[in-house]
């Protein structure tokens, strides 16, 4: 099942930048809207930028969920984590993508380049957006850290 209304801010550094036109063109194929905040070349940027970037759009509720994509993808979900009410995961299976979703209500997804093969990257990105937050006693423990 795939959710074709959602919209999706899409960014990354150039550590990610190939996996990010890959994964664009991916969601695109889907019929998926995305929104890319860039970069636009393997030319060195500053990464907190564009994490910056797709999580205001997420925060001001124009994106569904982001994603973002540098070399591990361990720095944009530490910059992304630090912008209160963004709950980025960087999942290494599609278990992890869906308790994220399921589990934690997670917004953005952070994926790395130089880690994941490009299949993967889809699968875990189709797992993260297509699991529905279950809420009920989850909800509580997302309260207390909020």
């Amino acid at each position: 099942m795939v959710k074709k209304d959602l919209k999706i801010a899409l960014g990354s550094d150039h550590g990610g930048y190939e996996l990010k036109e890959k994964i664009k063109a991916h969601l695109n194929s889907l019929g998926y809207l995305v929104a890319d905040f860039g970069t636009d070349s393997t030319d060195s940027v500053d990464y907190p930028v564009y994490a910056k970037k797709v999580c205001d759009e997420v925060l001001e509720k124009w994106a569904d969920f982001g994603i973002l994509v540098c070399g591990t993808g361990l720095g944009m979900s530490i910059c992304a984590n630090k912008i209160k009410g963004i709950r980025a995961v960087t999942p290494e299976n599609t278990f992890s993508a869906k308790m994220s979703r399921a589990h934690n209500n997670a917004n953005v997804l952070t994926l790395g380049q130089r880690v994941l093969g490009e299949e993967l990257a889809y699968e875990i990105i189709s797992a993260f957006l297509n699991t529905d937050y279950e809420g009920g006693r989850h909800q509580k423990r997302i309260d207390m850290f909020e």
